[in-house]
């Protein structure tokens, strides 16, 4: 069983008639084969300037998201309601690079043409990597040759329609072992969202260019989707596992060869409040850009999710990166007679 923030998650199991209650023997066939940075320094005037070009905020890197006070349902992370400046797309959060639940070196125990899969399920049995079938002890049991036992076959990854009965000699590979608790909390983390951050610049290109050595803000979107902490748990045989996911740190990438790291999600940018001109508090490029041109902006959130069951705990890594924002820099201009 699984739940979420509490609450239960359906799941999708096969239904108990699925299985035969009285199997026929079908004889002994074979399985299916298939299977930060040096600036400038600039004068007084430099910092007027910044607070009347500079944006209000800056808009949303991809259209992955929702606008303010807007969470995405779970599982949906194509709600963007606001986006009047829409950067590229970037990772949604899934895949296979580093970091992602099928990353090198978080292999699912079982799997299926490249598709994990609950080594065991409560109707079909224990899944046999091998062949790619889940066997369950047939029950009742028909008359079997001698030291043989018949097993429910359902094969395809758990295909109903490929499904017999068969005589096996001793158990399959994997028949019977316990509920892996690592397993369990890679099954939570699939029933939650993390969303990759909406990044937010200041200045940015559609509303008017930055300049030259002067501070730049970053900021994206806040919530625990994007942010956390998110909890979860899920449950076989008796053992539960819990997980809470939160990010650790969020990482900028400026389009300059620099990288900025912060540990929250940043201050949005007014122009008209208290810091307007200044660097920001929480999260920025301080020193500003030292050439000028135009700058690609991208911003990667690493998620550590951190799961406890069974008498054992352990830690699983997540990244999420979200699309690109476009900054423009020029240098400062300065009129004399």
């Amino acid at each position: 069983m699984l739940t979420r923030e509490g609450t239960p998650v359906p799941t999708h199991s096969a239904p108990p008639h699925a299985v035969p209650a009285a199997p026929t023997p079908t004889g002994p066939t074979g399985g299916p084969t298939h299977r930060q940075a040096a600036g400038l320094p600039r004068r007084v005037l430099a910092g007027v300037l910044l607070a009347l070009l500079v944006a209000v905020a800056a808009p949303p890197a991809q259209v992955q998201a929702a606008g303010p006070g807007v969470e995405c349902p779970p599982g949906q992370n194509d709600c963007s309601v606001w986006d009047d400046d829409p950067g590229t797309p970037g990772d949604p959060g899934g895949g296979t690079g580093p970091g992602s639940p099928n990353s090198p070196g978080a292999t699912p125990k079982c799997q299926w043409n490249g598709k994990p899969l609950p080594c065991y399920n409560e109707f079909l049995g224990w899944f046999d990597n091998s062949s790619g079938c889940y066997y369950k002890v047939a029950e009742p049991q028909p008359e079997a040759p001698d030291g043989q036992v018949w097993y429910v076959r359902t094969c395809n990854g758990g295909d109903l329609g490929d499904q017999s009965t068969v005589p096996l000699d001793g158990p399959p590979p994997g028949f019977g072992t316990p509920p892996d608790p690592e397993e369990l909390a890679r099954r939570a983390l699939a029933s939650i969202s993390l969303l990759p951050p909406r990044a937010s610049v200041a200045p940015r290109r559609s509303m008017g260019p930055g300049l030259v050595g002067l501070p730049v803000w970053m900021w994206a979107s806040t919530g625990r989707n994007y942010f956390g902490p998110l909890r979860a748990s899920a449950s076989d045989r008796g053992l539960t596992v819990r997980i809470t996911a939160e990010v650790e740190r969020i990482v900028w990438t400026m389009g300059n060869g620099k990288k900025i790291t912060c540990t929250g999600p940043g201050t949005p940018y007014k122009a008209t409040g208290p810091n307007a001109g200044k660097k920001s508090p929480t999260c920025g490029y301080d020193t500003g850009y030292a050439k000028a041109g135009n700058y690609r902006v991208s911003a990667t959130t690493f998620w550590n999710v951190h799961w406890e069951g069974g008498g054992q705990s352990g830690d699983i890594p997540q990244t999420r990166t979200s699309g690109v924002v476009e900054i423009q820099i020029k240098e400062l201009q300065v009129v004399t007679r």
